[in-house]
């Protein structure tokens, strides 16, 4: 028995064993939301399922725009997908900067609100999604890492779980128009 918990308080704690952002605090170029956030973005992605392989091709188009609310920087991302398979998808992000580095976010089809922080190059999103799926709709977490590589290019790796457990990742790769 005690090797058997031994090996779960082990598995546990390297699950919760996860990069944090304040790592990347002195990585260059420095991302500012805003300011990559600002016109229009193109987005070229993959969903890879837990055995890495390739289940969905998309693009998005994104229209991006901030103001100030109430004192506070407020972005407006307005995504449009479109899936290999000729589906199309749209996706209204409304993101407000907290304090330097902390963000909320908003969207219909996300639970509640995104947990955004930045630091140096990366910003790391925690959120829920209502995903559908054959006409039923998941909640899935979602662990979502961006880093600017130039001023211009941004990747984007997103991890999905479900109770803990590994559904897939989307790869996209960002460039700034």
């Amino acid at each position: 028995m005690r090797l058997i918990t031994t090996i779960f308080c082990g598995v546990l704690l390297l699950a919760c064993s996860s990069p944090q952002v304040q790592q990347y605090a002195n990585e260059k170029p420095n991302l500012d939301l805003s300011e990559y956030f600002s016109g229009t973005i193109d987005a070229y992605g993959i969903f890879t399922d837990r055995n890495g392989e390739v289940k969905k091709r998309f693009t998005v188009l994104i229209k991006a725009n901030w103001e100030i609310v109430n004192g506070k920087k407020v972005g407006t991302l307005d995504e449009s997908f479109d899936y290999s398979d000729g589906t199309k998808q749209k996706r209204i992000w409304r993101l407000t900067e907290q304090s330097p580095g902390k963000y909320i976010g908003t969207a219909d089809d996300v639970v509640g609100e995104a947990q955004g922080d930045s630091a140096g190059n990366a910003l790391n999103w925690t959120y829920t999604l209502a995903l559908p799926v054959d006409g039923t709709i998941y909640h899935v977490q979602f662990n979502d890492w961006m880093y600017l590589v130039t001023p211009k290019v941004m990747i984007n790796k997103a991890r999905m779980s479900k109770f803990g457990f590994d559904l897939g990742e989307v790869t996209l790769s960002f460039y700034k128009r």
